[in-house]
Parts: structure tokens; sequence; C-alpha cells
């Protein structure tokens, strides 16, 4: 999902580049008004986590492979405009030390995994969250099905921004990223339910984003 120099034509560049930077901007002055003091340990812990978890590939079928998104992970701890902060981040870190993810593509994939991974599946994620139980259940059923649908649409975006840019025509590159995202997806399903679980059994009081259930004494 990291796509490289020259895959992306200089319009969709700079369309990305414009608002994956005006989100950024106002995430800044977002975590700025919001994050306690308390939460910003957890803030470097899943930037970090979320580094190392994208540096392990996990081989899909047809001899691909993929790896950990974090956008939706990080956007349950955090909030959403956090979740965005982080993946730019990571993504930055990643374009300039290893080469993973090209320079002028570093808005797209900001955009596809920052906005579209982080933002925009957190309010997927409070959808899904609003139709089931009140529970710890419900809510890490919410996470799960947020994480793998986070995966999807990231793929989905990048897809769409191949076609637009000439490289790869729609009816090929969309079910083609799609396809193999969908299975990517459990894997990112898992990981942030286990590892939102693991907080939540340790430190609820954390997870920004977490109800305090009617059988709170019972569930925590």
């Amino acid at each position: 999902m990291h796509i490289p120099d020259g895959f992306l034509d200089t319009k969709t560049i700079i369309t990305t580049a414009v608002i994956s930077a005006g989100a950024l901007g106002y995430g800044i002055k977002k975590v700025n008004q919001k994050l306690g003091e308390r939460q910003v340990p957890l803030l470097g812990l899943t930037a970090a986590f979320i580094f190392a978890a994208q540096m392990l590939n996990f081989p899909v079928v047809g001899g691909t492979s993929g790896h950990f998104l974090g956008g939706v992970l990080a956007a349950v701890l955090l909030g959403p405009w956090a979740a965005c902060l982080i993946m730019a981040v990571v993504l930055i870190v990643q374009s300039i030390g290893f080469a993973d993810g090209g320079l002028t593509a570093l808005g797209a994939n900001i955009f596809n995994m920052g906005v579209v991974g982080g933002i925009l599946s957190y309010y997927v994620f409070v959808a899904v969250k609003k139709c089931v139980p009140r529970t710890r259940l419900g809510f890490l059923s919410s996470v799960a099905i947020a994480s793998w649908l986070s995966i999807v649409l990231a793929s989905a975006s990048g897809a769409f921004q191949l076609a637009v840019s000439g490289t790869s025509p729609l009816h090929v590159a969309l079910p083609a990223m799609v396809g193999v995202h969908m299975l990517i997806g459990i894997g990112e399903a898992i990981i942030a339910t286990a590892v939102v679980s693991i907080v939540l059994g340790t430190r609820p009081d954390l997870v920004s984003t977490y109800y305090v259930p009617v059988s709170a004494t019972k569930e925590r």
C-alpha cells in the first residue's frame, strides 16, 4: 500500500498532498486541545508499535504479502486526529529512512493510511459501535469490523489514485487491490482487537473512545 515514486501524476500528487497537509494542520490543533498528559506516553508507544508492526509482512495468496496498518488502533486509543498524525510520522520515517513509499507520493500515502485509514475509518468505528451492545465484547467487535474495513477502504483509495494517474485501469487496480487487502484485513482486525483488549484489561482509562458499560465492574 506504500505507493512509490513515479506511480502518480502531478495532479494526484498535489491534490492528495494539499488534503493531507490540511488534515495534519487541523490534527495538530485538535491534539493540542484534547490530548491529556497521561495519553502523551501512549501516543509515542502507539507510533512505535505501528512502525514496528508495519515492518513485518505476512503472506497472502499468490505470493503477495501485506502488513499491519494501525489507523483504527491509533484512533480507538487516542482519537482520529492523533491517529492521522501518528500515521504521518510513521510514513515519513519509512519514506526517508527506509525508502518505503516515495517522497513524491507521501501526500497520497498519508491520505490513504492516515485520512482514510485513520480518520474516515474511525467514524466507521463510531457508527458500528452505535449498532452493537454497550459491552466490552460489542466494543471490541466494533474495533475488529472497522479495522478490517480500514484496510479495504485505504486500498480502494490507492487503486483510484493509480487509475486517475493512468498507471493502471480502475477495473484492474480496484479488484486486485481490494481483493488482496480483504484478506490482509483479517490480520489487521485480529492484531488491533488484541491490542485494544490488552489495554482495556490493564488501563481502560487510556482508551479515549471506550464507554462505561452498565456492567462496568464485571466488564473491566
